[in-house]
């Protein structure tokens, strides 16, 4: 099973930016997209349908924002959107499929970056989505939680850990969560197999030399509980495509 998650900051201007060409490649089994700010009925999907791909859908009931999408060539066995949090699945954050044994969730958490509100509310997310994950890990030990964190773990996931001491994103209770969140039974797939600085998944757009010198965020994770620590094959970050501020990142389990 290959794995690519990817907040694409847009689905449509992906596409005008190639993201079908590269989708082409035939870089992954299952695409998991963040922040894709479109319904499917936005979207012309006969390329996406003509690769292979079935989509799957959770948009945000407000029009042009947040939502997830999950295109697919493996059926899954079934399809569940939301987690019951009324304002995480009025914001079309979560969507997860089960492939047999394996439970995939395509996650997209809140940023914390407009404001005290919002990063109150990312508080609130992370403690919700934790409990969450706690439950569905006691029926469901297989599961990958692929997504945008919007969360920098630790010092080597950020090019400048000082000056962003303070920002949102990078903030110590952030950290500590993932940090309690990897500690409690979960793996990050891509720290399994690289321990490297200088891999980010983030770049901002406000400069464009931010990007040509690799001044970034790794804050796009997948991660696998325990039992599926055995299967991981290979795990990868991809900074060289580039249809959005963010890069897909890839996993291939066994």
């Amino acid at each position: 099973m290959r794995i690519i998650s990817y907040n694409v900051n847009g689905i449509r201007a992906a596409i005008k930016k190639g993201l079908i060409d590269f989708l082409k490649t035939n870089p992954a089994d299952i695409i998991c997209l963040q922040e894709t700010k479109a319904t499917s009925q936005d979207v012309d999907m006969k390329p996406f349908e003509a690769l292979g791909f079935q989509h799957h859908w959770f948009s945000a009931q407000k029009k042009g924002y947040s939502g997830v999408a999950v295109f697919t060539k493996i059926k899954p066995t079934s399809v569940k959107i939301g987690t019951g949090h009324e304002l995480s699945d009025f914001e079309g954050r979560v969507i997860e499929l089960q492939f047999g044994d394996i439970k995939l969730i395509n996650a997209y958490f809140p940023s914390g970056t407009s404001g005290s509100e919002r990063q109150t509310y990312k508080y609130q997310w992370l403690h919700e989505i934790q409990e969450y994950l706690q439950k569905l890990k006691i029926k469901n030990p297989k599961i990958i939680l692929c997504g945008d964190y919007n969360i920098a773990h630790k010092e080597i996931d950020i090019h400048d850990p000082k000056g962003n001491k303070n920002a949102s994103g990078f903030l110590p209770e952030e950290r500590e969560w993932l940090t309690r969140f990897f500690e409690s039974g979960w793996i990050d797939s891509f720290r399994f197999v690289n321990h490297d600085p200088h891999h980010y998944t983030w770049w901002s757009q406000r400069f464009p030399s931010v990007r040509l010198n690799n001044k970034g965020w790794r804050i796009d994770y997948i991660a696998v509980t325990e039992a599926l620590r055995n299967d991981i094959k290979a795990a990868a970050i991809y900074p060289d495509i580039k249809q959005s501020d963010h890069c897909p990142i890839y996993l291939e389990i066994k």
